[in-house]
């Protein structure tokens, strides 16, 4: 399984949002831009607190079984590979909302007059900042999961390949 990379993470935030912020300019335009959900924070945020939750979960047991304490419950690759498709999932889909709605709410600031359209850009920053937590908490939990190093591969006392 590859690693995420932060480029790609990027880059998916920076054309949702350039594309967000044109579409809401359009829309805008044309009729009434549709709102941004208050649930969308909310739920973005309870994603983070799963993969954290998670993350945080299989590092204790991770540490546990390195440390061989007795009684200590193993980590079923299986389950890791799964919580890291999860995890890179979950990225992924965060980067593109939280474009989406950063570039709505770049659109949004110009009309801060209106308390409506400012209560708007409220919910579209949160969400925003809730999508970079959960990209946050993904990272860690594909940190988490990684594999040691093949000893094989640098055996001790070898020079690392620059």
């Amino acid at each position: 399984m590859r690693e995420l990379r932060i480029r790609v993470l990027a880059g998916v935030f920076v054309v949702a949002g350039v594309l967000s912020w044109a579409g809401a300019r359009l829309w805008n335009s044309i009729g009434t831009l549709p709102s941004v959900p208050l649930a969308a924070p909310v739920v973005l945020a309870l994603i983070a607190v799963v993969l954290l939750s998670t993350a945080l979960s299989l590092r204790a047991r991770l540490k546990a079984q390195r440390e061989r304490r007795p009684g200590a419950k193993g980590v079923d690759p299986l389950m890791a590979a799964r919580a890291v498709v999860f995890g890179q999932a979950s990225a992924l889909v965060a980067a593109l909302v939280a474009g989406m709605y950063g570039g709505a709410g770049v659109f949004l600031l110009e009309l801060l007059d209106l308390p409506a359209r400012r209560d708007q850009a409220i919910y579209a920053g949160f969400s925003a900042l809730a999508g970079f937590g959960v990209i946050a908490a993904a990272l860690f939990l594909e940190r988490v999961c990684r594999l040691p190093e093949d000893d094989d591969q640098n055996p001790p006392g070898a020079q690392p390949a620059a």
